[in-house]
């Protein structure tokens, strides 16, 4: 038998270094990347699989056993104070949540939206409550549009538990800054918002239970202020509630981990150089493994985890551009080639980030990039595809949620629905006050006569409640399935009872066309990594790759592909369309002829 001395040297010396660590006790998250097989450091030869084995102790296999299925775990009676029945999967999600707390470990509870995360994790403070000989408080941190949420859950399913909501909307300024440990130490549960967390130093020194980060995606910039104060805060345990553990890319999921379990995941350099090698290997098993105990994710589609929801049917929208659009797109194409031409590094990454802004505002309406505010209909064909889509939810009296990730196209959108509906109907964006979303949101549920509700896909794309509507258009594409996904669901959740049917407009022939091919990518990186089964990279592409995805397809682009609309040329020199945008065209260098929009 040959032995070689090579690999049987490396091997015994990468069992005494391990035998020497683990002298003291092996660090946890050390023992856990053993088990797992996700050496973050350079990869073990492929031929060490051969002659050695790692296998958790007794204990260890247990508890990850019973992380991995919280299903078996033993029930936990909440008793009469919780105001609610709990489905069977929320309260495995609360076992589950409870049994990490007691192990001092971090946890992502990752349901998809709409399940109830908020409602398993009251119940969790309930049952800690309870147990508690010496009462500390949790604190939870929200994006601010959904504090009046949290407030309103609270004291319909636990209001036995004291609440106390730390934000300018709830509190005086003075009274905020007055808050310490001894003060906050009279309620069960603080709710805060990320932006007022950053003026809350003092929040840093007190010794919570919990601390939980709702729609945690906020903190996936390891880099951002708000990220950097929430990973300071002192916890028992942390919890992230998140729809979308993976938003973009693997990083976000190293600085999700870096909040609930700091270390696991090694450095940010480390990991991404460890993904890396997975990724060329296209084998992200090692990974898998290593997160799966403390990521629990149920998704709405599987009838095994809710059978009584309603179906969701996802359909595209493909609308034409207008002569207006197009003459537009070209010119911006031509103008990103001279552009790219000589530019380099950072600087080309702005050129290229802007340029696709500026594709999405031209394809949403010519208005919105020449900033005429004439914003006539006829001169968007996104406009004349919402005007067919809407007369339809109109005729059947049902209600419509449309999202946008532009202010500035709310107002227009509104102006177009309220004279088709021939009613007005509700407007949500960043700059409403938080006091005021709630209210929209009572009466958008309540009130019959209200037929839409148009959301900035920030302001509105996560946390609320919206389930009187069964339409949810997505007027201009985030290019993220994730959070396309978060927004459509306000719709697609429990209390939901018809079918749910949603509109993503896509500009044939455009950009808008040629990344909603590329979407899919996103959606097998979750798999691969999540489920046993990313942003894309736009600035990083070639300059040929970057042009031939955002060249107008003219045949497709265009009504019947001819450029002709009953049998008229769709511009000429005397037509009213010209008359009317020949200064905005000409001062955006379309060209100074109209034989620009002829040969279009």
């Amino acid at each position: 038998m040959e032995v070689d001395k090579k690999v049987l040297k490396r091997l015994l010396d990468r069992f005494k270094a391990i035998e020497e660590a683990a002298e003291d006790g092996l660090p946890f998250a050390d023992a856990l990347r053993l088990v797992a097989g996700a050496s973050l450091g350079e990869m073990p030869d492929a031929r060490d699989a051969d002659w050695s084995q790692i296998a958790a102790g007794p204990w260890l296999a247990e508890t990850l056993r019973a992380l991995r299925e919280p299903e078996g775990l033993a029930r936990i009676d909440p008793g009469p104070a919780l105001a609610a029945t709990l489905r069977p999967y929320q309260q495995a999600g609360v076992q589950w949540l409870y049994l990490l707390s007691r192990l001092g470990l971090g946890a992502c509870l990752a349901d998809d939206m709409g399940l109830g995360k908020t409602l398993q994790v009251l119940t969790l403070l309930l049952i800690l409550k309870r147990e508690s000989a010496e009462p500390r408080p949790s604190l939870l941190v929200a994006p601010a549009s959904l504090l009046a949420n949290w407030a309103a859950e609270a004291q319909r399913f636990v209001p036995s538990l004291k609440v106390l909501i730390a934000h300018p909307s709830s509190m005086a300024t003075a009274d905020l800054r007055a808050l310490d440990a001894a003060r906050l130490h009279a309620f069960d549960l603080v709710i805060t918002s990320y932006g007022t967390l950053l003026r809350l130093p003092q929040f840093a020194n007190v010794q919570w239970r919990l601390a939980v980060a709702d729609e945690a995606q906020a903190i996936k910039n390891p880099g951002a202020k708000q990220t950097r104060q929430v990973k300071k805060l002192r916890a028992h345990s942390r919890i992230a509630l998140t729809g979308t553990p993976v938003e973009n890319r693997l990083s976000d999921l190293w600085s999700l981990f870096d909040f609930t379990h700091p270390g696991l995941l090694g450095t940010e350099k480390v990991f991404a150089g460890f993904v890396k090698r997975l990724a060329h290997d296209q084998h992200f098993g090692p990974l898998r493994a290593l997160v799966r105990p403390y990521i629990l994710r149920r998704m709405k589609t599987d009838k095994r985890i809710i059978a009584d929801l309603p179906d969701k049917t996802e359909v595209n929208a493909f609308c034409h551009l207008s002569p207006l659009q197009s003459a537009l797109y070209q010119r911006a194409v031509r103008e990103l080639e001279a552009a790219l031409a000589g530019t380099e590094g950072l600087k080309r990454r702005g050129v290229v980030l802007a340029f696709l802004m500026r594709f999405k505002q031209i394809c949403n309406h010519p208005s919105q990039w020449l900033g005429d505010e004439a914003w006539a209909e006829g001169d968007s064909g996104k406009f004349a595809r919402l005007r067919e889509l809407v007369e339809v939810i109109s005729a059947k009296q049902e209600k419509v949620l449309v999202f946008t990730q532009f202010r500035e196209t709310t107002a227009p959108l509104a102006a177009l629905l309220g004279g088709i509906f021939g009613q007005e109907g509700l407007v949500l964006h960043g700059a409403t006050p938080v006091a005021k979303r709630r209210e929209l949101v009572k009466r958008f549920q309540e009130d019959e006569r209200t037929p839409f509700f148009i959301l900035s896909l920030k302001a509105g794309g996560a946390g609320l409640n919206l389930t009187a509507a069964s339409h949810v258009i997505h007027f201009d594409r985030w290019w993220n399935p994730a959070v396309e996904n978060q927004a459509t669901d306000r719709a697609f959740r429990i209390g939901q009872k018809r079918n749910v049917l949603v509109h993503k407009f896509v500009c044939r022939g455009t950009i808008e066309d040629r990344i909603d091919q590329l979407i899919e990518s996103k959606r097998q990186l979750v798999q691969d990594v999540l489920e046993g089964g990313a942003e894309v990279m736009l600035t990083e592409m070639s300059d040929k790759e970057l042009l031939d995805l955002v060249r107008l397809d003219i045949h497709t682009a265009q009504e019947g592909g001819t450029g002709r609309r009953q049998g008229r040329p769709y511009a000429h020199a005397d037509s009213p369309f010209w008359r009317r945008h020949r200064e905005d065209l000409l001062g955006k260098g379309v060209g100074a002829e109209p034989r620009t929009l002829q040969r279009l």
